[in-house]
């Protein structure tokens, strides 16, 4: 895993050494093993290295044989091995023994046609030097992330945003109706990011840049048809994906250096931590977070699992303070605001997987989203029951069905219950009912807004903003409800947020990869073909997965009700460290100062947060995005400064590696 960034320029000038340099030196979290810069007429190519494949011949960027392409890549291809063989027995010839080389190569054989063979996690750039030429991928699933932005005449890219603010020419300021998005869909709907002008490459995309403009293109789509219910019986779904990932673990597991894992104490960790133990002949050593406060802590399941596989085990014990100490870092690093802090135990927890001297771990993430997993696809399946049976006795049952983990759940009173679920789906239509509730509660939040904000936030309405997103097709109307709910959520919160602020920032915070054989493409596209009855059985989530791994997990986490991860949210601000932190972010006149929000709402907020007044997921959800929407305003835009956190010990060390110019 690493950290890209470079620039383009189409009047054929070479870009500057010493911004190259800065953007590398904002990346240093991402590969502080090696750095390297390419400099050419057009082009300019930065790579910050985390050593993982071929450490010792590995360097970037790289060329192919005749230096007419160039590459820096961040990620891993875990079918290199198999894509090498082909390409040398078609007769091309490797320098070095890494999954990068591999890439260049696929790419003279098949240009964009080589994404179709990459199995992995990844975002790269190459430069063809003959068609002057610049080529940006991004995997399927949005694994790895990769920004971009017009910057007069050049071409900037990155990463991360940081980077491409390290130009002082691209102006910093936060886009209104990225806001929106957040405080609707809880990220930017792709390619929009909380910042004006500058763009994400959406996941399954490509895009070409040359002096004729740019083209954006998508190779992959997710699967939205499954096969009808009973074509194949139960047990071909289950040995068919306990075999894919089985495979999948397996490809994820090449690496040069020692791989860990994540135990959260869910079934999804569980089976990736069991495929390792049980199908390959690693030592497996777990990692988890548990939590003080009883509500949120699965530390007796991850102990459960940990002496089942007999893993080396080790955990941070996360407190209220160490998530308020930890914020603003936390939101440097995911550069949007955010409105849950669930990423700030993971940057303390991959912390820790470093101090252990582990760069790579395995995970679950993806699982529920692929395999029918949260409590939202059932919430959407009781609500679809309820109004074709209006008169059924069994409605109050079935809502206590649903976040029984929550202590102050929306089942815990029937009428409130009843609001709750039977709410309309207006104002996004039908097509997005199943997260159409979530959709509105978080919004409730814009009703902090200041008023010019807020309307220039909501033009288009978000409504309109998603419809567009997800585009019109006739034969969406077909879709099955559970087909059509898991789509929004693989395409908005799994790489908005959950790949994203819980995922490559937290671990890249410090220089730790993450990899997850739930989302091979295989498996994604396997599961989404499995019926939908049996990736939810009645209102048993992923149960085709527990089938699968029957064998393999100890009853307790076989058969545990899912618990979602989640982390204390506004009370972690109302101690000795956290109340500093609000004072000064939202002090009134900062509020007003900044202008996003209405100082007087948001005094009140705190007054309520500092009774302990606060409870439920809007105030939470609130009070947690105004605060990361200051501490944005107050890292990227006002005290943003990378000529002034450019060290003298970083400088010689990018110095270093050759410089390479054409």
């Amino acid at each position: 895993m690493c950290g890209i960034a470079g620039i383009y320029d189409p009047g054929m000038g070479i870009p500057s050494d010493r911004l190259l340099r800065r953007m590398l030196y904002l990346l240093r979290h991402r590969g502080p093993d090696e750095f390297g810069i390419y400099r050419g007429r057009g082009i300019g190519l930065a790579h910050a290295r985390l050593s993982i494949i071929d450490l010792s011949t590995g360097q970037q960027p790289m060329s192919n044989e005749d230096d007419s392409l160039w590459i820096v890549f961040n990620g891993e291809i875990f079918n290199y091995i198999e894509l090498r063989k082909d390409l040398v027995a078609k007769g091309h010839r490797f320098r070095t023994g890494s999954d990068t080389e591999v890439i260049l190569h696929l790419y003279e054989d098949k240009g964009a046609g080589a994404l179709a063979d990459l199995n992995g996690q990844f975002a790269f750039a190459i430069w063809n030097t003959r068609e002057k030429e610049l080529f940006l991928a991004r995997d399927r699933m949005g694994i790895r992330p990769l920004f971009y932005a017009n910057c007069g005449r050049e071409w900037i890219f990155g990463s991360e945003i940081k980077a491409i603010f390290a130009d002082a020419r691209v102006r910093r300021k936060l886009d209104p109706v990225g806001l929106d998005d957040i405080f609707t869909f809880w990220a930017p709907l792709s390619p929009r990011t909380a910042f004006e002008g500058v763009l994400e490459l959406p996941p399954a995309h490509y895009l070409v840049i040359n002096e004729r403009g740019c083209r954006l293109e998508r190779y992959w789509n997710l699967p939205m048809e499954s096969d009808p219910a009973g074509v194949h019986p139960e047990d071909y779904y289950a040995e068919g994906l306990r075999e894919l990932l089985i495979d999948s673990t397996r490809l994820q597991l090449r690496a040069d250096v020692p791989v860990g894992g994540y135990l959260s104490g869910g079934l999804d960790s569980s089976v990736t931590a069991s495929l390792i133990c049980h199908y390959t002949r690693s030592t497996l050593h777990t990692f988890s977070v548990a939590f003080e406060d009883p509500e949120f802590d699965e530390s007796a399941k991850q102990k459960i699992m940990s002496e089942y596989l007999g893993t080396n085990h080790k955990t941070f014990s996360c407190g209220s303070s160490d998530i308020a100490a930890s914020f603003p870092a936390v939101i440097w690093h995911t550069e949007v605001p955010i409105l849950r802090t669930a990423p700030a135990p993971l940057f303390q927890l991959s912390r820790m997987v470093r101090d252990n001297s582990f760069k790579v771990v395995l995970t679950g993430e993806g699982a529920d989203e692929i395999l029918g997993g949260y409590d939202i696809f059932k919430e959407a399946k009781v609500r679809r029951f309820i109004e074709a049976s209006p008169g059924s006795k069994m409605r109050p049952f079935l809502w206590q069905r649903l976040y029984p983990y929550l202590r102050n759940s929306p089942t815990r009173s029937l009428a409130y219950a009843r609001a709750f679920f039977e709410a309309p789906s207006a104002p996004f239509g039908e097509e997005f009912r199943s997260h159409a509730p979530r959709w509105n509660m978080t919004s409730m939040g814009k009703r902090f807004f200041s008023g010019d904000y807020f309307m220039e936030a909501g033009k288009p309405s978000a409504s309109d903003r998603v419809a567009r997103f997800f585009g019109s097709n006739g034969a969406r109307g077909k879709i099955d409800p559970l087909n059509r709910a898991q789509e929004i959520e693989i395409r908005t919160l799994l790489p908005g947020y959950i790949l994203s602020s819980q995922g490559d920032r937290m671990g890249m915070a410090h220089s730790v990869e993450g990899r997850f054989p739930f989302l091979d493409h295989r498996v994604v596209e396997f599961s989404m073909k499995i019926p939908p009855n049996l990736r939810l059985k009645g209102l048993r989530e992923k149960h085709i997965l527990r089938k699968s791994m029957s064998q393999h997990l100890p009853a307790e986490i076989r058969n545990m009700v899912k618990q979602p991860y989640r982390a204390p949210d506004a009370k972690c601000f109302l101690g000795t460290g956290g109340e500093t932190l609000v004072d000064e972010m939202l002090s009134t006149n900062y509020v007003a100062e900044t202008g996003y929000f209405n100082p007087k709402q948001v005094e009140t907020l705190v007054l309520k947060s500092r009774r302990n007044a606060i409870t439920g997921f809007k105030d939470n959800m609130a009070f947690i995005g105004i605060l990361s929407t200051q501490l944005i305003d107050k890292l990227f835009i006002r005290e943003f400064n990378p000529d002034r956190e450019i060290e003298s010990s970083l400088v010689r060390a990018i110095e270093a590696p050759e410089t390479k110019k054409m």
